[in-house]
């Protein structure tokens, strides 16, 4: 059983930073990744980054160079830096935590948390 709790999500005007904080509970196994994906209003939900049990990391093209993810050493929890932030940006962000096994992946959502860019 894993549940993921995010917080930090909040209202920031543009140029502003927010940091995402997830924590995730009971023990991940073998290879997984951790990451944020976001869904905008009338929009379809995308990824944002994700971080592996390996140290890769993978980000979406509109928010490299702004965005930095991270994890924790027992690699239980996970952040995301948001910086320099647009109202493009707006948004329900949500943590995923994917562990991977021999039949199948499992998947696991946060609860989403709202980031609002305005002036």
């Amino acid at each position: 059983q894993v549940e993921l709790v995010e917080s930090g999500g909040g209202l920031v005007q543009p140029g502003g930073s927010l940091r995402l904080s997830c924590a995730a509970s009971g023990s991940i196994f073998g290879r997984n990744a951790m990451g944020w994906y976001r869904q905008a209003p009338g929009k379809q939900r995308e990824l944002v980054a994700t971080i592996t049990s390996d140290s890769n990391t993978n980000y979406a093209e509109s928010v490299k160079g702004r965005f930095t993810i991270s994890r924790d050493n027992a690699e239980n929890a996970v952040s995301l830096q948001m910086n320099s932030l647009t109202p493009e940006d707006t948004a329900v962000y949500y943590c995923n935590l994917k562990i991977h096994r021999i039949l199948r992946d499992y998947d696991y959502w946060g609860q989403g948390t709202q980031v609002t860019v305005s002036s």
